[in-house]
């Protein structure tokens, strides 16, 4: 993936160290925030790193799926305020929300990977507060693995901060349109088991195992057939951001499944016959530690 980054790399900003850090675990990378001073708020320098760090994950062929999270026990409280507050156009390098194809080009958003499309996984891991624009980047992960008592919700609202990470773009999206109004509008908490509800969390872990839970269904997914996977995950992101019909989106999943067929599907159904998946087991896809 090319992208287009802020001035900022050019050299005239030192850019600190560590405020990313990354890690592989075989077939996962793992991204995490690290500000825990400041419960993981993302200044320009941190967005400018966790860009970097989800190119180097798209890029990076051996990693089938990513897991991003905060670390200290917060996954993100939103953008700097204290570095708005103190630095005039702190948003002036940041053009228009450019977005390419899956898997192309992209501009770096204000919270950093948010306006990118990546063709593989990403899983977030949600403790403490994922609020403001950490709620917009849990909302750019595929799936959400929230801890029992964490906490999201739009709290900009307070400080006349607008979502310009995605936010009522993919909330309404995720959770319908009349349940996104009532978080964007109000700016209200929302805890782990109405997120539930509401379909913005996928899966409800106890407090402490957000990130091992997130890795473990990583690693699962990365376990299946993946060309095949990521068809199906692009052909369910163009129906409900790109396609203008139902015609045009059955047109473009078939477009992009039917070559598989002859790859991995041929090869699926020699196993199923030699009794692999029979009964509905995912025995033989066991996750690759």
């Amino acid at each position: 993936m090319s992208a287009r980054k802020m001035s900022d790399t050019s050299g005239t900003c030192k850019i600190e160290a560590r405020l990313v850090v990354t890690e592989k675990r075989g077939d996962v990378f793992l991204i995490g925030i690290n500000r825990p001073h400041v419960r993981n708020c993302v200044n320009h320098q941190t967005a400018l790193q966790l860009f970097n760090a989800f190119q180097t994950f798209e890029n990076d062929e051996t990693s089938l799926a990513a897991v991003f999270y905060g670390r200290g026990g917060t996954f993100c409280a939103g953008y700097d305020l204290k570095e708005v507050a103190s630095t005039a156009g702190v948003l002036e390098d940041i053009g228009e929300a450019e977005v390419g194809p899956m898997g192309g080009e992209a501009q770096v958003g204000p919270m950093g990977p948010s306006r990118m499309q990546l063709s593989k996984p990403v899983i977030a891991a949600v403790d403490g507060y994922a609020v403001a624009g950490g709620m917009e980047l849990a909302l750019f992960a595929d799936l959400r693995v929230v801890e029992e008592d964490a906490i999201m919700g739009v709290f900009c609202r307070r400080f006349g901060v607008p979502l310009l990470d995605g936010g009522t773009v993919r909330l309404p999206r995720l959770i319908g349109l009349s349940r996104a109004l009532d978080l964007i509008l109000t700016g209200r908490p929302i805890g782990a088991q109405e997120a539930l509800e509401f379909g913005l969390a996928n899966r409800v872990v106890p407090k402490g195992t957000a990130l091992e839970a997130a890795v473990e269904l990583a690693n699962q997914i990365a376990a299946f057939p993946q060309e095949c996977m990521r068809a199906d995950r692009r052909s369910a992101y163009h129906g409900m951001f790109d396609s203008g019909s139902f015609a045009e989106s059955m047109k473009f999943e078939f477009r992009h499944g039917k070559g598989i067929v002859a790859k991995e599907s041929v090869k699926g159904a020699k196993r199923f016959t030699e009794g692999v998946g029979r009964g509905g087991s995912f025995d033989q896809f066991k996750p690759r530690l």
